[in-house]
């Protein structure tokens, strides 16, 4: 996953930073917009743009977020840009992050976010094998090698014990950006996103998926968050850019190759014949029984309940183990329960 851990030490520097440029003023991310009169909030992206913006994109197009009554400015990330620590500081009003722990882990460093809604229901990232020597469940992976990102070693190791796996049964290396290692016989599976279809293509049709939510660790993905004084001053207007966001991804739902157009060309670096191809699976994540029920962008308690006792008893939390209440609220989406469509 690309969304780097945080330390408190970061979130000072940041914090210092934004107070050195505000002058007096509050470390509040919300500004207002002297030509609308309206707020004006910054969403900080936790990578590059991609279609896990589809609705924000097409509510943005669609003019969604000036009917709620704010402005959305969307501000990529990447490699070297920390976002959890722009949105801590105050820099930007809220923020999205490829994976729930990386709010946990941000949490026990002292930096006070938490989430606010979870994009995709469940979590796209996934091992992938060749026919030819498959991988359909954790036991599969006893004596194969698995290539991994350095940043998702903790997920397989996570696997790996919930599934009653020994450590010393599977060999874990590292991997980059390609799949080659699994084409060349280096290891039986390699790791990625579900919705990165044009990474995928390498492998043809031979591929085979094993989703990590399916091996029991069920992590959220694309989560929004933002700080605790921001829930607390600004919640009206976290409100009005989750209900547009909702309208976005409702819009996306029902017109998925116009909301293509709409990002590629917000964003024409973006293959739109790749994301016509991804944007069913985009979708597969996004709604599910749990969006028919509970709407767009919903969460469940007990499953981050379970996030945060499975990374503890990793011994990953470099500080206090945090709560549930520490990470994520409902609070904001209670607030707007009865505006966020209900799609599955």
């Amino acid at each position: 996953m690309s969304d780097a851990s945080v330390s408190k030490r970061t979130f000072l520097k940041y914090s210092a930073a934004a107070a050195l440029s505000a002058g007096t003023s509050s470390l509040i991310g919300v500004s207002r917009s002297i030509a609308a009169s309206m707020p004006k909030v910054t969403m900080q992206l936790g990578w590059l743009a991609s279609n896990g913006i589809l609705g924000e994109v097409a509510a943005n197009a669609k003019g969604f977020y000036k009917e709620e009554g704010v402005e959305l400015e969307i501000v990529p990330g990447g490699p070297n840009v920390d976002g959890v620590g722009s949105v801590a500081a105050g820099r930007a009003t809220l923020g999205q992050i490829s994976s729930s722990p990386s709010v946990m882990l941000a949490r026990s460093a002292g930096i006070p976010v938490k989430a606010i809604a979870a994009g995709y229901q469940k979590h796209p990232f996934t091992y992938f094998s060749l026919e030819s020597d498959p991988i359909r469940s954790a036991k599969d992976m006893i004596g194969k090698t698995i290539a991994t990102q350095p940043t998702a070693f903790i997920l397989l190791r996570a696997l790996i014990a919930a599934n009653g796996i020994a450590e010393d049964q599977v060999e874990i290396v590292n991997m980059g950006s390609d799949m080659n290692q699994l084409l060349t016989g280096q290891a039986q599976a390699v790791t990625g996103w579900l919705t990165n279809t044009n990474a995928l293509k390498v492998l043809g049709e031979d591929r085979v998926d094993l989703m990590l939510w399916d091996t029991g660790i069920q992590l959220y993905a694309n989560v929004y968050y933002s700080t605790d004084t921001e829930i607390s001053d600004n919640p009206d207007v976290l409100a009005s850019y989750l209900r547009g966001s909702a309208r976005g991804w409702g819009f996306v739902k029902e017109n998925p190759e116009a909301a293509v157009d709409m990002l590629v060309e917000a964003y024409p670096n973006l293959d739109r014949a790749s994301e016509l191809e991804a944007v069913k699976t985009v979708l597969g994540f996004s709604f599910n029984d749990v969006t028919a029920k509970d709407g767009w962008g919903a969460m469940n308690r007990a499953n981050w309940e379970k996030q945060v006792k499975t990374y503890a008893d990793l011994d990953q939390f470099k500080g206090e183990v945090p709560t549930v209440d520490d990470v994520m609220t409902t609070k904001i989406l209670d607030m707007t329960a009865e505006t966020r469509a209900k799609v599955g």
